[in-house]
């Protein structure tokens, strides 16, 4: 019986890594939290993480298709303060939601906008997505120079109090989140992308979409983007223009953490979203050991850093075994 080799196992199922490094950065949050599945404490938990976990979903379209996109954070940073400044404390609950679609919208019009650089006008995604995501920032900055504004009381405990069953919302969302994934990944649309990930030219040839599926993924991480805007600003009740800044970072280690190749074509959502909860959880570590929180942006880099050296370091060793 042939034995299985670690690159082997995480090649068959990407996610497994994701799975392992969840399982015990749970088991140290629950020596440090001894309540951490009660369910008060876990709402609590899921409602911080979930903007994240919207955020890794939408960069592993990209990240699967073969691209990258630094401008997340920027999007969730006009959607948070699109919603502080034209809502506000005082607005109604109509007004919210006429304001969430706008947001929606905005957010998918980011994602356009980086497409159409990317796959349009053939201009490399690091670079495109990290002018824009300046870009962004810098309209949000506009719209408030100052921390301040706000949403309705109503919208805020809507998002933190609303337990289907019982349980966090967040579950239900990521459950609707796989259960897309799924439908998505058995479409011809799902096999498109995972070609043009795996090799955009002989995509071309085999008369893939390559332009519109590229595309596609940045209007996907737009929306998803605004989706995670719009949460964390129910989360927090106010607005920030420097909210998303360091939630870009986040979101690629969790697709990296997730089993998705910075490369392109290998990949899948159950892993980032796992990758998420990952980040989630050592953030919880970090605070309750009252550990220097410059350690988990140490944490991060250093993944992004072995994801990328990864492959030549496993081709330098077979090359030595040869």
């Amino acid at each position: 019986m042939n034995r299985l080799s670690w690159s082997t196992l995480t090649t068959r199922y990407p996610a497994l890594f994701s799975l392992i490094l969840l399982v015990i950065t749970m088991l140290v949050n629950a020596i440090l939290q001894p309540n951490l599945l009660a369910i008060d404490t876990l709402n609590g938990n899921m409602r911080v993480f979930l903007p994240m976990i919207l955020m890794a979903v939408g960069q592993t379209f990209v990240m699967i298709g073969g691209g990258i996109d630094i401008s997340v954070g920027g999007i969730v940073s006009i959607v948070n303060t699109i919603l502080a400044t034209q809502v506000g404390l005082d607005g109604s609950m109509e007004k919210m939601w006429l304001f969430v679609l706008i947001s929606l919208g905005a957010g998918m019009l980011a994602g356009a906008i980086n497409g159409f650089f990317v796959a349009v006008l053939r201009l490399q995604p690091i670079i495109t997505t990290y002018a824009t995501g300046f870009l962004y920032a810098g309209f949000a900055l506009f719209l408030l120079p100052n921390p301040g504004g706000g949403i309705p009381r109503a919208a805020a405990d809507l998002y933190r109090n609303t337990t289907p069953f019982g349980l966090p919302l967040a579950f239900f969302v990521i459950a609707l989140m796989l259960l897309f994934w799924w439908f998505i990944r058995n479409t011809r649309y799902g096999k498109f992308l995972y070609a043009v990930g795996g090799k955009a030219e002989a995509a071309y040839q085999t008369a893939v979409p390559v332009n519109w599926v590229l595309f596609s993924t940045y209007v996907i991480s737009g929306l998803m983007s605004a989706f995670a805007g719009v949460a964390i600003t129910m989360l927090s009740g106010s607005g920030n223009a420097d909210i998303g800044s360091a939630m870009t970072l986040s979101s690629i280690t969790a697709v990296v953490i997730g089993g998705t190749a910075m490369s392109g074509g290998i990949g899948g959502v159950a892993g980032p979203i796992m990758g998420a909860l990952t980040l989630g959880f050592i953030q919880n570590i970090i605070s309750f050991a009252h550990i220097n929180t410059w350690w988990e942006t140490l944490v991060k880099a250093s993944i992004i850093v072995v994801a990328l050296a990864a492959p030549g370091i496993i081709n330098l060793f077979r090359r030595e075994e040869r």
